[in-house]
């Protein structure tokens, strides 16, 4: 395992204090916790209380409040139904004893039935895209200012169609973005799915103002998710290139709507995502 990886997981990884009580940590660059880190934690958390043979396959979830990256997050986890074949818990991130975020998951037993599903859309395999931490590298030399963010740690991403992070111009609000994880992740299906909720929040609300001038980094937009859903539809494995095709159908109230769909090289929809982001236009 690469140390970039092994650091990663050392913050979605929790700790458990209690038998439903855990403690989640951050990393400090950020001036906030990144959204996906509580996915993760969440997710992580809540699969130590479910019995061996269930999976998570859906995740339901609200940002309360912004998290303090240099304070730990206490995760309370309550087994709110265990039954025969779902099994669901209630998940409540908090610091300084206020929630910062709220979140359902359900758990299954497996189960074989009918199965159809849609389409990959047909994009440009990564191998032919330019890996994003290029680009970054390359803007941090000229912007230095971005440097503490240009590193993508052991995420490995590539988009279909890069955007001007510094001069954003209106296109479709349509991205398609391949990305994996670098170095052998080891460890059970739990971990790769911890992973993908981490990944799953890249991308969605920056897609929103795809249609708009702006980058949730503008200085006239005030950015936030407000919510996130993830579904799980097949086993996956994220050492290999997944592609994360993403759209927004809808801007209206200031409130940005985003989904995003995963499918493996093969072209196997693996999982889903929806969120919805405040983008509010500040004042000149």
């Amino acid at each position: 395992m690469s140390a970039k990886l092994e650091k990663l997981l050392s913050y979605l990884e929790v700790q458990a204090i209690d038998k439903y009580l855990f403690v989640g940590q951050s990393p400090r660059n950020p001036p906030r916790i990144f959204g996906g880190q509580v996915l993760a934690q969440s997710l992580n958390a809540a699969v130590r209380t479910v019995e061996e043979g269930r999976i998570a396959h859906s995740l339901h979830g609200y940002f309360l409040r912004p998290g303090d990256p240099a304070k730990q997050i206490v995760y309370e986890v309550d087994p709110i139904r265990d039954g025969r074949s779902f099994t669901t818990r209630r998940v409540v991130a908090k610091q300084d004893g206020r929630a910062i975020f709220a979140t359902a998951i359900s758990f299954q037993v497996a189960e074989e039935g009918l199965a159809h599903q849609s389409t990959m859309p047909d994009v440009p395999p990564p191998e032919e895209l330019e890996s994003e931490q290029v680009q970054l590298d390359k803007l941090a030399q000229t912007h230095p200012q971005l440097a503490p963010f240009a590193d993508m740690g052991p995420i490995e991403r590539r988009r279909v169609y890069p955007r001007d992070r510094l001069d954003p111009q209106p296109q479709e609000a349509v991205e398609h973005i391949w990305l994996r994880i670098t170095g052998e992740i080891g460890g059970n299906y739990c971990r790769h799915q911890t992973l993908l909720a981490y990944v799953s929040d890249f991308g969605l609300l920056g897609t929103a103002l795809y249609p708009h001038p702006y980058s949730p980094n503008s200085q006239r937009i005030q950015a936030a998710s407000l919510d996130h859903a993830l579904w799980f539809h097949r086993p996956f494995r994220l050492d290999d290139y997944i592609l994360y095709s993403m759209d927004s159908p809808n801007l209206a109230g200031s409130r940005g709507f985003s989904r995003g769909s995963f499918y493996t090289r093969d072209g196997v929809l693996i999982a889903s995502s929806a969120q919805e982001a405040l983008l509010r236009l500040q004042p000149d």
